[in-house]
């Protein structure tokens, strides 16, 4: 492989890694990766006695016997089972992570970026009023020393010039 060759790889490959997608990607996975063990801990501590009230603690209980008979317990277990408890405890597992992390990483990020934004079309506007005016200042004073001029020489200027 000639150097050429290997500085084109590396530069792609180093652009590949700076795009938004994949570092957006990167902290995505990085911060719910996180995130996992506090909402583990809500589900244990708080989901999972308020099913309890009505039932039991453990969602991976609850089953449903579609073949019977339905005896007995993990290995040992005759039938066949749906165990929708445990999707239930995944499903409620996924929700509260996504709220964790969009109420507490992406709105208010994406409220910074808006104020960001809106205080640079701010500048952007206020800079341009700035040009535009003293463009303006710079007319007017062309236009003062063209018709001083023509008064001095005691003709008019000539039109357009004023």
């Amino acid at each position: 492989m000639s150097d050429q060759e290997k500085t084109s790889l590396w530069q792609g490959f180093k652009a590949f890694l700076m795009r938004g997608n994949v570092v957006d990607l990167a902290v995505a996975v990085v911060i719910g990766a996180a995130f996992t063990n506090i909402v583990n801990s809500v589900v244990e501590g708080i989901i999972n006695p308020l099913v309890g009230a009505f039932g039991t603690q453990n969602l991976d209980s609850y089953t449903s016997c579609l073949k019977g008979p339905c005896e007995g317990t993990g290995d040992a277990a005759t039938g066949v089972r749906i165990l929708w408890g445990s999707v239930l405890g995944a499903t409620l597992q996924f929700v509260l992570t996504a709220a964790v992390v969009y109420f507490l990483m992406v709105l208010p990020m994406a409220k910074y970026l808006a104020r960001l934004e809106a205080r640079r079309k701010a500048k952007e506007s206020a800079h341009e009023i700035v040009e535009v005016t003293e463009l303006e200042v710079l007319k007017d004073i062309r236009d003062a020393l063209l018709a001083q001029r023509a008064q001095n020489e005691g003709t008019t200027p000539p039109p357009g010039q004023r």
